[in-house]
């Protein structure tokens, strides 16, 4: 499993070392943003731009960054009701940083962030944020990828 950061998560992270694999379809994306002075963060696979948002995220969480990520991304697929492997490994142990690849993605996850601020701003903060409609919202908001596409339909299909 590959994941691409952007040069703020990989500051945070600080790995001892980037992989240099070509970019990939299964490749996921993430982000570190802050809200309300909160650490949060965006990770969103790059085929289907299914999107995995997580609030008031902590420092130690991030030190065990495989576990972490994996286990949050199996969460969010199976809360969908979808297979375990439909965006490819999601192997802890085989997890490995890059820097990101895609400006089209990235495009993409700023739209996200973006909406993702705006609706914790409109709930009274993060505190405050319903996580799981967020996230819900994100994966059925359409996307023009060469045509309208919902993250949550495109996952289903793979």
């Amino acid at each position: 499993m590959i994941v691409r950061c952007t040069a703020r998560l990989l500051k945070l992270l600080a790995p001892d070392e980037l992989t240099d694999a070509k970019p990939a379809p299964d490749d996921w994306y993430a982000n570190l943003m802050w809200i309300d002075r909160r650490k949060c963060l965006l990770v969103v696979h790059a085929d289907t731009l299914f999107s995995v948002f997580v609030a008031d995220v902590r420092k130690p969480q991030l030190s065990t960054f495989g576990d972490y990520l994996a286990g949050t991304i199996a969460t969010a697929i199976a809360d969908e009701g979808l297979a375990s492997d439909c965006l490819g490994p999601l192997d802890p142990r085989q997890v490995l940083v890059a820097r990101t690849a895609s400006r089209s993605v990235l495009g993409f996850m700023n739209d996200m962030a973006s909406m993702s601020a705006h609706v914790a701003t409109q709930s009274g903060g993060v505190t405050h944020l319903d996580v799981e409609r967020l996230n819900a919202f994100l994966r059925r908001t359409p996307y023009d990828c060469g045509g309208f596409v919902r993250p949550i339909e495109a996952a289903r299909q793979r």
